[in-house]
């Protein structure tokens, strides 16, 4: 349910006069049941808001999938950019937490930053106003909002760990020979068309030869660096302008080399 404030009288009377900034922002770490979570749902509610009041948006910013611990956010610094710049003399979010759950920083901006560049803040649903005197209980939600992330990090991060030791596989993009099974995203299979490269570089090592031989052997075969694999099969969008498709690299050789080596070492201990 909405806290924020219909404003008549005064309030009503100054609306013309703010031009406000929507910033949205959503992270692994927030609590994502409900539709409201998301980065389209804060925006049209914010927006909705915006219209009733009578305030005009200048700027809608948001930051999708950045911790809010993390203050070096790309849109946040545009607002910030844009309220110096006295572009924006209103701020508005869903809740205190959209802003950042860093507690020292966050304060930084409520207290001092936006204060000092003209700017009023509102968080919608916490019923924060900088305008009006309601808001002795914001220090106490950044605390809590920075609690909450780093408690739902160590979750993250212990789960994780946990799927690691038992054998479970928790990267994005599966090791370059290897395929996630469809059925178990935590499960690799070999991938029948890049498993034959990957042998080859390996017998290649077995022979006695260094990563330099082997790098030049596959460039003068033209065998698609991993990136161009990945870019193929729509896995994610990955930049390879540093490398043709037929550069595997030295750097990958050199790789897969000291990960079979690891795991040999492993295989002992």
């Amino acid at each position: 349910m909405m806290n924020g404030y219909e404003y008549t009288g005064m309030d009503a009377i100054l609306a013309g006069s703010f031009r406000a900034a929507i910033y949205c922002r959503l992270s692994k770490d927030d609590d994502l049941d409900g539709e409201s979570a998301s980065i389209a749902n804060q925006r049209d509610m914010l927006e909705s808001y915006c219209e009733k009041q009578g305030w005009e948006v200048v700027a809608v910013y948001q930051d999708d999938g950045y911790t809010g611990l993390n203050m070096e956010r790309p849109d946040l610094k545009r607002m910030l950019k844009a309220i110096e710049r006295r572009q924006v003399n209103l701020v508005i979010t869903k809740d205190l937490s959209r802003l950042g759950r860093n507690y020292l920083q966050t304060g930084y901006l409520i207290e001092d930053f936006f204060p000092r560049n003209g700017v009023r803040y509102i968080a919608m649903n916490d019923g924060i106003d900088t305008l009006r005197e309601n808001n002795d209980i914001a220090p106490f939600k950044n605390i809590l909002n920075e609690m909450y992330s780093k408690d739902i990090s160590k979750k993250v991060h212990s789960s994780y760990l946990l799927k690691a030791q038992k054998g479970e596989f928790t990267g994005c993009v599966a090791p370059f020979g290897y395929r996630k099974d469809p059925e178990d995203k935590n499960h690799l299979l070999v991938d029948e068309e890049t498993a034959p490269i990957v042998r080859q570089i390996f017998r290649w090592a077995l022979e006695g030869h260094g990563p330099n031989f082997i790098r030049r052997r596959l460039e003068e075969q033209k065998v698609p660096c991993p990136t161009w694999w990945n870019r193929e099969r729509g896995i994610r969008t990955v930049s390879y302008t540093h490398l043709r498709a037929h550069e595997t690299g030295r750097n990958l050789v050199c790789r897969l080399l000291l990960e079979k080596k690891k795991k040999r070492k492993q295989k002992k201990d």
